[in-house]
Order: structure tokens, then sequence, then C-alpha cells
């Protein structure tokens, strides 16, 4: 699928959107106040409630690395395999990251729901966004810089259709939390988030190039590739990484993936996160340096040229898109 169809695609996906990062698509359904972890919430869903499983049709899932990791394993597939089977393209919102979200049935279900009373087949690795509903973490990071802490509370959406909420059944957010798995699944997707966070912020004023896009998706997608990305690329020609980590990351999927969080904040927005060998940073210095000799252009000039470049492209793009 091309990058506008893709598009168009988004702009007809009328449905509630269930995600991590909020439901802009209904906001109304968000009830105006913000809770803390010490918040009380009543609230139960079990096969015996009127509504149970519907919430799992007509909805957008985006996935999550770590979604993508346990629910393959689950299934005993490839990750290759995994994403043609049972996912489709997406954009994370309001950046041009490529990510996936759960390819639903010809009825509009998520192909996971075994029935209306056995409900989900995957229970135990359901996806972060299923285990959250419908108590949503806001995260706010002040310019989404390195070394910002970041502001957090919760909120809760409650949709029409759900019943779960007249069930004689109260606990605190941290509890709902505790119950559901939610805080390993936040440790380890923080790493990504904070990307997609620090993404949304610079807005559309630059696009990423086709590779990084790439990059991206290889690395929050496929272990498998990313993982022959780092030992049979030249990537470890280029970047400088201790040979602890690299035994810990040639093991271990998690840290794989909690590394792949760091390699792509390093090769999209020159975090130190893995730093570039001195001697390759140097001939890159050199190179520069001679480019500057041979064209006579100021690093100003050069930098300005890089904008008007990056904003006709961006032009471009925004033309390309169906009204």
């Amino acid at each position: 699928m091309n990058e506008k169809t893709l598009f168009s695609k988004e702009k007809t996906l009328f449905h509630k959107e269930k995600s991590l990062f909020g439901k802009d698509k209904n906001p109304s359904n968000i009830l105006p106040a913000k809770y803390t972890l010490e918040s009380q919430i009543r609230f139960r869903c079990h096969p015996g409630v009127s509504c149970f499983t519907e919430c799992c049709g007509n909805i957008k899932i985006v996935l999550t690395p770590y979604d993508i990791l346990q629910m393959r394993k689950r299934l005993d597939m490839e990750a290759a395999e995994f994403l043609h089977v049972y996912t489709e393209p997406t954009y994370l919102e309001k950046t041009d990251f490529p990510g996936v979200m759960i390819k639903l049935t010809e009825e509009g279900r998520c192909p996971f729901i075994k029935s209306k009373t056995e409900g989900c087949r995957i229970y135990s690795d359901r996806p972060t966004a299923c285990r959250y509903y419908p108590v949503g973490m806001a995260n706010f990071h002040e310019g989404a810089q390195e070394g910002k802490t970041s502001e957090e509370f919760y909120f809760v959406v409650k949709e029409a259709h759900c019943k779960g909420f007249e069930e004689d059944k109260t606990w605190t957010i941290k509890e709902w939390r505790e119950d559901q798995g939610v805080d390993l699944r936040d440790k380890m997707n923080k790493g990504w988030m904070e990307l997609v966070m620090r993404r949304k912020s610079f807005g559309y004023q630059a696009t990423l190039s086709e590779q990084a896009k790439r990059m991206f998706f290889m690395a929050s997608t496929d272990l498998d590739q990313f993982r022959s990305f780092v030992f049979d690329s030249s990537f470890l020609q280029t970047y400088d990484v201790d040979q602890e980590t690299l035994e810990r990351i040639k093991e271990d999927e998690v840290e794989l993936l909690l590394f792949s969080y760091k390699v792509l904040a390093s090769m999209l927005f020159g975090t130190n996160d893995v730093r570039v060998k001195p001697d390759v940073l140097q001939a890159k210095v050199a190179a520069i340096k001679s480019d500057h000799e041979h064209t006579g252009k100021t690093m100003e000039e050069r930098a300005e040229m890089d904008y008007k470049k990056i904003k006709q492209d961006w032009d471009k793009a925004k033309t390309a898109q169906p009204n």
C-alpha cells in the first residue's frame, strides 16, 4: 500500500479509536476530570456483563513493539507472518511515524475474540490499549526534550454502551492498573512512547526521510530484522556498542527491544543513547569540512538550503494528500 493510499484510508476511519494516545476521535466520552493513582473508579468487566466484548468491534487498536513481541510469541509466529496475518499499516497519531493496528475481521471485530461469552483468546497477552480501558494516561513532556520530567495524570473514558460502570466494584486507579498488568507495559513501552511524543512535538514542519520511516517501522515491528540490521550490516562499524550489551541483545528479545529505542533516538533525534565511533565521527566532520571548502557555502547557508528542501517536500506531500 503506497503512502497516498494510506493517507486516504486514514481519513476515512471514522470508527472509534482506542490507542495509547487518547481519544481524539470521540473526546466527549472522556470524563472532564483529572485522576491520580489514588482516585477511585467503579467498574468491572466480565462475561456476565451484557455488553461483554462490544468494545472489541469497530475499533482501531494500535500496537506497540512490546505488544507485537508478546502476541507473536503467544501465537508462535515469526514477526513477518504475524504482521501479515493480523495487522495493517497506520500512522501513529499526529505524526508521520508508520505503525500497525490490528486488522479487523470482515464483520469489523477483533480477530482474537472467540465468542461473546468466551472473550479474548489471547487475554493474558492482550495489547496495551486493551489493558488500559477504561482508564487512560496522559503524559505531557515539555518540548519532548532529553532530561525534562513529564507530567502524568489519568482520565476515564465512559462510553454509552459500556455497562461495566454499573457493576458493584470499586478500586483505585493504582489497583486497576496492577490488576490489568499495565505497569510492566508502561515500562516496556516508555522508550518508544517518548520517541512518538518527541516526534509529535515537532508538528509537521519537517517530515522524515523515507529511510528514517523504514528504520522506525522495522525496529518497531520486526525484531528479527532489527537484530540482523545490528549484527549483519555495517551498524557495528559505525556505532560504539560495548560487548556486554551485544551479548544481552543477541540472546534476549526484550533487551533487544529496549536497545532498539535507543538506536532510534540516536538516529532520528541525535541523542547520545548510542554513540558514533570517534574515528567515524572525525571522518564525517572532515567530509563536511571538505564539502564546505568545495562548495564555498557556510554552515548557515547549507542549513537554509536543507530547510527549504524539507519545506518543499512537505508542501508536495500536503498537495498530494486527498481532501
